[in-house]
C-alpha cells in the first residue's frame, strides 16, 4: 500500500549518533545531540517531505543491561524485550520533543508521535546460534575480556572498541503498519521502529510473544521504508559520505553510486561489520525491493545532501 501524501522519506538515526561525545554519555549530553539531529529533520520536513524518523538505541540498551547487572541483587533483572521498549519510549520522547521545538522555530505547525513498534521475526533464525549484533558503550579489550569472563559475549567492532553482542534475527514484519499508515495519512511525523523494533514471534496458537534479541534498525527501517512505499530511503550516520578504503591513505569518497556498484563494492570487502556494511545491505534490500533511491550522509550534511552537494546517494542501475 503506497501513501498518497507527498513524497515521504524514511530517516534512520544510528543510536551513537544520539551521543555525540562517547567521555559524556549521560542523560543531559544526550540531549544535546538529539536536539541537533532534530534540527535538521526540522528542514527536511520545511523542504515539503512527510518524514518518518527511526533510531538506534544499542548504547542506550547496553546502559540499561548494565545497571540491570550491578543492581541484580536489590531488584529483578529486566528482560530485553522489556529494554527495547523501554528506550524507544525514552529516545521518541526525546525525539517528539526537540523536533516539535525545531518545528515551532521554522514557524511549522506538525504534529510528532512515537509508536511503540513490534517487529516479526522467525523463531528458528539461526542469527539465534550465532550472536553478532553489537550493544552497549565502546570499551577497550582488557575490559570487555574481563565482561566476556563474566557471561558476556564480546568482538571488535569496526576498529572503534569493543563492545557486547547478541542476536540480530532478519525482520520478518511489521506488527504496527497499519497504524504507521495512518498516521502518515493524517500528516503526523511518525517516530516508528526504534532500536529496529521490538522483536517478537508468533507461537503455535498466534499469539505474540518477546524473544531475547535485537534486530538491526538499519534492517528494519529498509523493511519500513519498503512497507511504506517510501520514495526516499536516509541513513543518518557519522560520517559525511561513504568510502572505499576507509581510513587508509587511500580512501575514496563516493558521490553516487548505483545498486549494482554498491553490491560489488560490497562483495569486494570495503564494509566493516560493525559500522558501514549493514547500511549498504540495508541501502541495497530497500533498492532490490523497489525503492527508487537511498541516501547516506551525516546530520551536518543532510541539507545540502538533498540538493545533490553532499552525502552518498545510492541509485537503481
Amino acid at each position: 500500500m503506497n501513501i498518497p501524501t507527498q513524497k515521504t522519506a524514511v530517516i534512520a538515526i544510528g543510536g551513537n549518533s544520539l551521543i555525540a561525545d562517547n567521555s559524556k554519555p549521560q542523560v543531559k549530553y544526550q540531549w544535546d545531540a538529539v536536539r541537533t539531529s532534530m534540527t535538521y529533520v526540522a528542514k527536511l520536513i520545511r523542504q515539503g517531505w512527510q518524514v518518518v524518523i527511526t533510531h538506534g538505541n544499542g548504547p542506550q540498551v547496553g546502559f540499561i543491561l548494565r545497571r540491570n547487572e550491578l543492581a541484580a541483587y536489590e531488584v529483578h533483572m529486566t528482560p530485553l524485550d522489556l529494554i527495547s521498549a523501554d528506550t524507544q519510549g525514552a529516545i521518541g520522547y526525546m525525539l517528539q520533543q526537540t523536533l516539535d521545538n525545531s518545528l515551532r522555530v521554522l514557524g511549522l505547525n506538525k504534529s510528532v508521535i512515537t509508536l511503540v513498534t513490534q517487529t516479526l521475526v522467525d523463531g528458528g533464525d539461526p542469527a539465534f546460534q550465532n550472536p553478532t549484533k553489537p550493544i552497549g558503550s565502546f570499551m577497550d579489550e582488557t575490559r570487555a575480556r574481563e565482561f566476556e569472563k563474566e557471561g558476556w559475549q564480546v568482538m571488535e567492532d569496526a576498529g572503534r572498541g569493543w563492545r557486547r553482542v547478541i542476536a540480530s534475527p532478519q525482520p520478518i514484519d511489521i506488527i504496527e503498519i497499519g497504524a504507521i499508515r495512518t498516521m502518515i495519512q493524517m500528516s503526523y511525523v511518525v517516530i516508528a521502529c526504534g532500536g529496529g523494533g521490538i522483536p517478537v514471534v508468533r507461537n503455535p496458537t498466534g499469539e505474540l510473544r518477546g524473544v531475547e534479541a535485537v534486530i538491526d534498525k538499519d534492517r528494519a527501517s529498509s523493511l519500513l521504508a519498503n512497507r511504506i512505499g517510501a520514495d526516499l530511503f536516509i541513513i543518518s550516520t557519522a560520517v559525511p559520505q561513504v568510502a572505499l578504503h576507509y581510513n587508509t591513505p587511500q580512501q575514496k569518497n563516493l558521490d553516487q553510486i548505483t545498486l549494482s556498484e554498491a553490491k560489488q563494492y560490497m562483495a569486494d570487502g570495503h564494509f566493516a561489520v560493525g559500522s558501514m556494511k549493514p547500511k549498504m545491505e540495508a541501502v541495497i534490500r530497500f533498492l532490490e525491493n523497489g525503492g527508487p533511491r537511498a541516501l547516506i550522509t551525516d546530520p551536518d550534511h543532510l541539507e545540502e545532501a538533498l540538493n545533490s552537494q553532499a552525502g552518498t546517494w545510492i541509485v537503481p542501475n
